[in-house]
């Protein structure tokens, strides 16, 4: 779906069609400012621009649930959700955002099943909940079923579910829209628009709008070995950088423990939370020793940190498609789940041993190594998703921009995201998101007879000029490829670009890392990538359906994110819930209880966490 033709100016533009902007479009139709405007003729201009069909989204790839305590299930409580969020987040996290989180969890839960999403159910009806990782229902206490589950298939139905109302609501989509820019004001202070390549006519698209929410998801793609799908290139975190404002915690990258060995491919917590239990090479259940009360449900960035443990203290094994290959894995041992109730609420984690493994998991021991997941830090925003600069020690709100989702930072996963909260912080900060937006569109449609033409005019300048400047840089790259080889034959290709990147970062970040590991990155991204990534040109001068020219800015968008998350690890000398430094392996609220703020020059500076309720504390499961 196309529009047949675009508005001169729409009152919101909302980038991105996953959990967070199908939940941010319908946050703002159903509000009642807008049910209000409707009332009185006035139709508010809505478009939703997507880089992918809304069906392939990454959130249909969630599989193990979404945290809310629903207070069916071991008489749990919001309040311990709130603490095990903060401690998850090793106190890196905004309490009164993560408030909030817990707080309407319920309701957000409550508000998807009505709008369509197929929970599974216990015996006497209740929406069914398992345990996961860092949960609890005590203060530290033993792990709750707080995660409400579709069998391994959530995101697959929250997803759909979105989309449908989406659609019966009448939003309009432009799919398959690539955004190459997010413009603002000339004095930066307020959103102008996008501008995004139709990659169906091969068209640059000037998208003028007073209101503009990014919700394009993480940057698992930094990374060789990631659960992401292919579309995961950090786009709405690369565009604020483009557009000199700054990312929030960037460093933070979970690592979840459990990826299929050598694929990347999730199998998600919930096989823990059944039952499965994680191996060394000796068959011992490690993760006793490292988290004694928790053991394999312990917060990802624990369970991950173990295991590598395991591998280069010589326990790890090899992968049996590669026996003789290196002992980089260990064994997730499911043989302990009842094989009926495997295939009932774990059918997605079966079905993907079977198929990418070979291998039957009701018998057969799974190799399995940390995969590059979720992206805790992103675009700053406040708790109405507002987008704001940090500057001389004050938060700097940008009028008319919003964002939403991973690619966001509210600061309710802190340094590292507790499992079910990402699809929680999606759909209930999107929700917010949207209705902030409609508010602010009530106060004056573009429709209103009182609308100022002149402050439109302005930002429509702003946005085309953009829009002039892309083109002229897509003519280039349709221009032909530079010959950069010996026999005539050009080498430089962006899908190659990308696949050296991820083994550069994967080397310097994943998991651990030393201020060697990241000073070695930033070396040979500087002299090996990013003059090759200036040269690249498409081979085809073909601009309709040219993949290979929304490639080239995706490798130029990971490796600018690259540069400032190498730059944002080598400022934080500490250790702190998925960033692990060997050279620097305390956690030090003296010099660091504070966000890092990374500017696209890769300039750090530090802004204050907000601690309510819970001060600090040693962080153990």
């Amino acid at each position: 779906m196309s529009p047949k033709r675009l508005e001169d100016m729409y009152d919101a533009v909302i980038v991105g069609a996953g959990a967070a902007g199908l939940s941010a479009a319908l946050g703002l139709l159903r509000s009642p400012e807008i049910t209000e405007l409707k009332e009185q003729g006035v139709d508010p201009k809505i478009l939703v621009v997507s880089k992918l069909q809304p069906l392939r989204s990454h959130t249909g790839s969630a599989e193990g649930g979404i945290a809310a305590s629903l207070g069916n299930v071991e008489s749990d409580d919001w309040h311990w959700h709130y603490y095990d969020t903060i401690k998850g987040g090793d106190w890196l996290v905004d309490q009164d955002a993560a408030k909030l989180l817990a707080e309407y969890a319920p309701q957000t839960v409550i508000n998807l099943e009505r709008q369509g999403v197929a929970f599974s159910r216990t015996e006497d009806g209740h929406i069914a909940q398992r345990r996961f990782g860092g949960h609890t229902r005590e203060f530290g206490g033993a792990p709750v079923k707080r995660a409400a589950y579709a069998a391994d298939r959530i995101g697959h139905q929250i997803l759909h579910a979105l989309w449908q109302q989406c659609v019966a609501a009448g939003v309009e989509f432009a799919e398959e829209w690539y955004v190459t820019d997010l413009v603002l004001a000339d004095d930066g202070k307020q959103a102008a628009g996008i501008v995004a390549f139709d990659t169906h006519s091969g068209k640059i698209q000037a998208i003028h709008a007073r209101n503009v929410l990014l919700a394009t998801g993480g940057a698992g793609r930094l990374f060789h070995t990631t659960s992401n799908s292919w579309d995961l290139t950090g786009d709405g975190m690369a565009l604020t950088l483009a557009a000199g404002l700054q990312l929030e915690d960037i460093e933070f990258v979970q690592f979840h423990p459990t990826g299929l060995a050598h694929t990347g491919i999730l199998l998600s917590e919930a096989a823990r939370a059944e039952g499965g239990i994680l191996r060394n090479a000796d068959g011992e259940p490690f993760m006793e020793r490292y988290a004694p009360e928790h053991k394999d449900l312990a917060a990802r960035d624990v369970v991950s940190r173990s295991i590598m443990a395991e591998i280069d203290a010589g326990r790890g094994v090899a992968d049996p498609k590669d026996p003789d290959g290196p002992k980089d894995c260990v064994w997730l041992d499911m043989t302990g789940i009842d094989p009926e109730r495997m295939k009932e609420v774990l059918p997605q984690v079966v079905e993907t041993i079977e198929q990418y493994a070979n291998l039957d998991p009701a018998k057969d021991l799974v190799p399995i190594k940390p995969t590059a997941h979720y992206t805790m830090g992103g675009i700053p925003i406040t708790t109405d998703g507002e987008v704001y600069r940090w500057a001389d020690g004050a938060v700097q709100v940008v009028d008319g921009l919003f964002a939403a989702g991973e690619c966001s930072c509210v600061s309710v996963h802190g340094a590292n995201r507790l499992g079910g909260n990402s699809l929680l912080d999606a759909c209930l900060f999107g929700t917010r998101a949207g209705q902030t937006m409609a508010a602010r569109i009530a106060e004056n449609p573009v429709d209103s007879p009182m609308a100022d033409d002149s402050a439109d005019d302005m930002l429509t300048d702003a946005a085309d000029q953009a829009a002039d400047s892309r083109k002229a840089e897509l003519d280039e790259l349709l221009a032909g490829p530079i010959d950069d080889s010996d026999d005539g034959v050009p080498t430089a290709n962006p899908y190659q670009l990308m696949a050296q990147l991820g083994s550069v970062m994967e080397q310097a970040l994943a998991v651990r890392c030393t201020a060697q590991t990241i000073d070695t990155a930033l070396t040979q991204i500087n002299g090996d990538i990013t003059p090759v990534a200036d040269t690249l040109r498409a081979h085809d001068k073909t601009a309709a359906f040219n993949q290979e020219v929304t490639a080239i800015w995706e490798v130029r968008h990971l490796i600018e994110l690259a540069e400032v998350m190498l730059h944002a690890s080598e400022s934080r000398q500490e250790s702190r819930g998925s960033m692990q430094r060997l050279d620097f392996p305390e956690r030090d609220d003296e010099h660091f209880l504070a966000h890092s703020m990374v500017a696209d020059d890769g300039s750090v500076s530090f802004k204050p966490v907000h601690i309510t309720d819970y001060p600090p504390k040693k962080r153990e499961y």
